[in-house]
């Protein structure tokens, strides 16, 4: 299948998002599927996000989206995120009834909120509300998210888990060859993601407790959050088998989050080794309850000190639940709606394989040219 992926999140940003659509598009290619992918690092003049400057947003590409979406003719069109290009792409597709499918990866509203927060939440769910339901499926990450959402107006959703690479998340690297923390007091308590306020983790490191409190990644809040909070470390980003690492060679994964919706970097804590501790909050509570891998709690402290205690192979064992082959295979068969394109996208598609290929131009033009000589004739 010719598959089109437009998002607003892609390389070089770093987070669950970018991660999720990565490894399904390689999974997708690597089952031959011709998957192209229309992001803002494609050559675009871009902005920065207000508030978030390391994210960068094209609001001026609308005309060569077009071209793109013409010149590929895809088979099928996801969307997955509501920026400027998943806007653009999804003004298109209604236009020419092309169907289209769309992913709710974070709580933007409550992330407009944390950062804006004179800016009504109803009115920011009504505009992501209105972009999801123009769609033929929306796809997020959890059951609970899916009840959450049908209860604010979003329809025909779809739960669509995330996965994680067993290969580079796993116990293996646990002091290889020495131990990251050596020289710091223990237990390490670890986060790892963006460092934003959305991200609450002012309740992370504001919890009592003894040993070292660990931030992994970077982000908006990090000079502020070093400045408050002298006694934590604070690594900056990190990536690939370093940052698998830093996850192995901690103790406990402290997810302070309320706004995520799934939490990739939970499992990825799992398959490392570490248990997790975490509100109950969408996300978490779709993952660790009866695990026997985590503990959640409206007191984070007190969910801290009981998953310190908690088997780190159950917590391996469970995220073995969740590879990237299934969590593709579940986007695979949510990704064309039950109905098929109209005839206006039928034409668009029609008039743009000519368009691509001279030798179906050439075709047309011989055909035309007969059938008004066997006109002339008659």
């Amino acid at each position: 299948m010719k598959i089109l992926l437009v998002t607003d999140a892609w390389h070089p940003q770093v987070n669950g998002v970018v991660r999720t659509l990565d490894q399904t598009v390689a999974q997708l290619r690597k089952r031959g599927h011709d998957v192209e992918v229309i992001a803002p690092s494609d050559g675009y003049f871009t902005i920065p996000l207000p508030t978030y400057p390391d994210i960068r947003l094209a609001p001026f590409a609308y005309r060569d989206v077009k071209r793109r979406m013409i010149s590929f003719a895809p088979e099928a069109i996801h969307i997955a995120t509501e920026g400027p290009l998943g806007q653009m792409a999804k003004a298109l597709c209604v236009k020419w009834a092309m169907p289209f499918t769309t992913s709710y990866h974070t709580k933007f509203p409550e992330y407009v909120k944390a950062r804006m927060p004179f800016i009504p939440m109803s009115w920011t769910y009504r505009f992501v509300r209105g972009f999801h339901n123009a769609g033929g499926r929306t796809m997020v990450t959890t059951d609970s998210m899916v009840e959450f959402l049908s209860k604010r107006g979003f329809t025909k959703l779809a739960p669509w888990a995330r996965g994680v690479d067993t290969v580079l998340f796993n116990p293996d690297k646990k002091s290889a060859p020495e131990n990251l923390y050596a020289d710091l007091e223990r237990p390490i308590w670890i986060n790892v993601g963006r460092v934003a306020v959305e991200k609450n983790l002012k309740a992370f490191l504001d919890l009592e407790l003894t040993g070292t409190k660990v931030v992994v990644g970077d982000g908006p809040q990090l000079a502020e959050l070093k400045r408050t909070y002298p006694d934590a470390v604070f690594t900056g980003p990190k990536f690939g088998t370093e940052l698998a690492r830093h996850f192995a060679d901690a103790d406990v994964f402290v997810f302070p989050s309320r706004t995520d919706t799934f939490g990739l970097v939970i499992i990825e804590a799992m398959a490392s080794g570490l248990p997790v501790a975490a509100y109950p909050v969408s996300g978490p509570i779709d993952i660790i309850p009866g695990s026997k891998s985590g503990i959640v709690d409206e007191d984070l402290l007190k969910a801290c000190l009981q998953a310190q205690n908690l088997d780190s192979n159950d917590a391996i064992s469970h995220s073995k639940e969740y590879s990237w082959t299934a969590v593709s295979d579940v986007f695979y068969s949510l990704l064309t709606p039950q109905y098929a394109p109209r005839k206006r996208w039928r034409r668009v598609r029609r008039a743009s394989r000519i368009a691509s290929n001279p030798f179906h131009l050439f075709k047309k033009l011989i055909r035309t040219i007969s059938q008004n000589l066997r006109g002339l004739r008659k």
